[in-house]
């Protein structure tokens, strides 16, 4: 009672204090006032655009949340923007970042050629589903960049391709053996974004993750389920509003616990057990990297495997199931070079596989390779992303604008890769545009972002094409195939994708290949 001497409980209760609002003094009134204002105007305020930065597209320009077709209507809006300008470059806001959407073949080359323009803050940031640099390596010169592709390049190397070739080939016959068993319980069809899209994710973690994730099958479904749920759940909300916690970012934040906590217990019966396998995630280890650190160069490295590599080997097979000319021609690829390197004719195409060298998988499958590049090319839907880093306005090119200080850049794929002008008929699957009498991706510099353009190429492509030849030699050694729908009706060609999505992704419309296995 003597805390409370002298005070008047009634007048304390907060609904008399807001009944009696009229007895306010005039100072509450104003310092209400004030902070309401405040509020409106952190709300509202957007940082302006520097003079000579491309023009505003303002009927796009929604008060407060920004450029909102750019997350519902991605390449639509950008490309329709572009038309409206001369230079192909116009700006938008999302939120109160500051975005210029980049185009044209000048445009194009300082987008992808500038050291001052950041390619993991642009992805962490803008496409709000990849994983984000860690705080304390932002804005400093890049360095998580320079770190990322430091360390990608050394797990790239020869000797580590050598080391997991034969596990690659023999985890990619046992994973097509399991996925024929479950097409016998289902009309003879499997639905390549799963079975296939599951051996792309259990080889890159062979590569670049631990291999207790490859050894242990239930803790491969276990983290390959938290990834896709991660990579699921883009919060739209969380790029205009970074501090709002929305759902799918609690999702987010969820899944990346599960990841982690599962690579935690990884580690932790590593040093019980004093088992060190030879593998990336030791590599990690022994180089004094932490934990939040490894599990981010993982994460990264997944999601870019996954969304390339994944999506673009079931889309090479379908391709290949509806156009017959390519079809019957990777086939007598395989087939020939099984027949090359037959020593005994006891030996299964599977046999011969398996014992192939690192250079001859390089070497002795380039229709494997030109589908796969003109699948990526495709399939390579969405923007690349970019953010300024400088600390100053960054020029684009020769056109007297400019990205401002601080600001995001974007690059529409389509601007490339359905340019009509460099590949004729673009909607057509043509492995045939790579061959060196028409060469469509060397009719200008910078035709073709498939693997990376400028100062990103994709660190890991050597290791992806690998990966792809292995397993589609693997799958064409072993099987005829054809493409249906689930209910087993037959499809001239693969349903079209939907461009306007963020990047390759699954078809959005279910489709199965019928596979039956080969005769020799």
């Amino acid at each position: 009672m003597a805390a409370t001497e002298g005070l008047n409980l009634k007048s304390l209760n907060p609904i008399r204090l807001l009944a009696s609002h009229d007895e306010w003094p005039t100072t509450v009134w104003v310092l209400c006032l004030t902070t309401l204002i405040g509020f409106l105007v952190k709300l509202f305020w957007r940082p302006a655009l520097p003079k000579n930065a491309p023009k505003l597209w303002k009927p796009k320009d929604w008060p407060i949340v920004g450029a909102l077709e750019f997350f519902t209507n991605r390449k639509n809006f950008l490309s329709h923007g572009s038309r409206t300008q001369k230079t192909g470059a116009f700006s938008f806001y999302l939120g109160k970042y500051q975005v210029v959407n980049i185009s044209g073949r000048e445009g194009r080359k300082a987008f992808f050629d500038s050291r001052e323009l950041s390619m993991s803050e642009g992805y962490a940031t803008l496409y709000a589903a990849s994983p984000a640099v860690p705080d304390n390596e932002k804005n400093t010169e890049n360095a998580y960049d320079k770190w990322f592709g430091r360390t990608i390049t050394a797990m790239m190397k020869k000797e580590n391709f050598v080391k997991n070739l034969y596990p690659m080939v023999h985890d990619t016959q046992k994973a097509l053996d399991r996925a024929f068993d479950r097409a016998q319980q289902r009309g003879g069809m499997i639905d390549p974004f799963d079975d296939i899209y599951r051996i792309v994710y259990m080889l890159t973690v062979r590569m670049v993750g631990p291999t207790e994730f490859v050894e242990r099958p239930e803790m491969l479904d276990k983290t390959l389920h938290y990834f896709e749920s991660y990579e699921r759940a883009l919060s739209a909300a969380r790029v205009v509003f970074p501090w709002m916690p929305t759902w799918n970012w609690a999702k987010q934040m969820y899944y990346g616990a599960k990841l982690y906590g599962t690579l935690d217990s990884v580690v932790k019966e590593r040093k019980t057990t004093g088992r060190r396998p030879d593998d990336a995630l030791q590599f990690l280890l022994d180089g004094g990297d932490g934990l939040v650190r490894i599990l981010t160069f993982i994460m990264g490295s997944l999601f870019a495997g996954q969304l390339n590599s994944g999506i673009n080997a079931g889309w090479l097979m379908m391709y290949l199931a509806t156009t017959p000319e390519w079809y019957k021609r990777t086939q007598e690829e395989v087939d020939g070079v099984v027949k090359r390197h037959r020593t005994s004719p006891d030996q299964s195409p599977t046999d011969i596989l398996a014992a192939l060298s690192v250079d001859e998988w390089e070497s002795e499958f380039p229709l494997i390779d030109l589908g796969l590049r003109e699948s990526i090319r495709i399939q390579l839907v969405g923007a690349a992303c970019r953010k300024n880093v400088s600390g100053r306005d960054v020029p684009i090119g020769n056109t007297g604008e400019v990205v401002p200080k601080d600001g995001f850049a974007t690059y529409l794929c389509d601007d490339l890769h359905m340019n009509p002008e460099i590949y004729p008929n673009p909607e057509r699957w043509d492995p045939g545009r790579y061959l060196p009498d028409r060469a469509e991706d060397k009719k200008e510099p910078h035709a073709y972002m498939g693997w990376g353009l400028g100062r990103h190429p994709c660190l890991g492509m050597r290791f992806a094409k690998l990966e792809m030849a292995v397993i589609a030699a693997c799958f064409i050694a072993r099987f005829d195939y054809t493409l249906h729908t689930p209910d087993g009706k037959p499809l001239a060609e693969p349903y079209p994708s939907n461009r306007n999505r963020f990047s390759a992704h699954k078809p959005e419309r279910p489709m199965r290949l019928k596979i039956t296995p080969r005769k020799y």
